[in-house]
């Protein structure tokens, strides 16, 4: 829960302003917002900073795909908000649909609220011909709106006139050098009606004090490589879901949509990773399905240091969300209980 006051809101409505304005919206874009209208403070808040700038607004809210792509087309949308994970099933669904990129005006994906790794982005960029920008916050502080990337995508810009970041060691609570990853401890310097001081998200990251070459001399916040809370320890290897989506972006024959799913028998943990094939008619041959399956387990073996049990499955096999997705299924508990 978050409390905010008239000069919170604002504030707040200033601090998105700037990160959009960095990520290229001007008041001649017309902006799609793809995210809830409800608790969530991604959709006013995003809505708010967007307005200020005096772009227009299509306030779509998150969920009715076909319609979201509708509105895009009819109302020549330039700029799209959404999770990274939602607008990787809005461009399955242009290529299910078989709708000509030249139909959409799109220039800008300002997205948020979960984790993007670089092949996310580079595949979101290639498929739908945006530029594809992070920002970050969370309900605790203000909203988003903490930083945001401008259009050269080497770290997010922080409003460090509204908010303090410290990294510190998760483990010791002691702060870290610039440049060294760890946890971001947030204080709020311009918050009126609920202000926090040293809120320790467990967001993993690191800070980028040098001047960007955008001009902006204000300092940037590396984007989030995951969270304390997000971290497995399988078999004494620390693993993030960010590791395994790099692996899996890196396959043409496979979706984004992958799932971890933590199993233990005999007091030990297993990981199995569970990944969609784009095409359900590659599983008809067995040798085909073999061989991608090896090469997958390698690389997945390369970059964690642990071997993980791979599953392929069918196209749209894993649910997909117009919010954060869900990667993590922790079945220990359930394990342990059933033993």
């Amino acid at each position: 829960m978050c409390i905010r006051d008239r000069k919170d809101l604002d504030t707040w409505s200033t601090a998105i302003a700037r990160i959009a304005t960095a990520a290229g919206i001007t008041d001649e874009d017309v902006v799609q917002i793809a995210f809830g209208y409800g608790l969530f403070t991604g959709g006013f808040g995003l809505h708010y900073g967007i307005e200020k700038i005096g772009s227009m607004i299509v306030p779509m809210s998150s969920g009715n795909t076909q319609k979201q792509l509708m509105l895009m087309q009819d109302l020549g949308v330039t700029g799209l908000v959404a999770t990274p994970s939602y607008a990787v099933y809005l461009s399955e669904m242009i290529e299910e649909m078989n709708i000509p990129r030249e139909n959409f005006k799109l220039k800008y994906g300002l997205f948020g609220s979960e984790g993007m790794s670089e092949e996310m982005r580079g595949s979101l960029e290639d498929k739908m011909g945006i530029l594809v920008t992070s920002n970050y916050g969370l309900t605790e502080v203000m909203g988003p709106g903490v930083s945001g990337e401008c259009h050269l995508k080497c770290g997010q810009h922080i409003n460090e006139d509204m908010f303090y970041i410290e990294i510190i060691d998760p483990a010791t609570g002691e702060v870290l050098p610039y440049g060294e990853k760890g946890e971001v401890v947030i204080t709020t310097l311009a918050k009126e009606a609920m202000p926090v001081i040293r809120y320790r998200t467990r967001d993993i990251s690191y800070l980028i004090p040098d001047s960007c070459e955008c001009g902006r001399t204000n300092w940037r916040l590396a984007p989030i490589q995951g969270r304390t809370d997000d971290m497995l320890i399988i078999k004494g290897v620390n693993v993030f879901p960010s590791q395994i989506e790099s692996v899996v972006l890196g396959f043409p024959q496979v979706s984004p949509n992958y799932q971890l799913i933590v199993r233990r028998k005999n007091m030990l943990d297993y990981l199995e990773v569970v990944v969609e094939l784009i095409d359900g008619e590659l599983l008809t041959s067995f040798s085909e399905v073999e061989k991608l399956q090896k090469e997958i387990s390698a690389k997945l073996h390369s970059v964690l240091g642990l071997r993980a049990n791979l599953r392929l499955d069918e196209p749209r096999s894993i649910e997909s969300t117009t919010g954060k997705s869900k990667r993590v299924i922790d079945l220990r508990n359930q394990d342990e209980t059933q033993d």
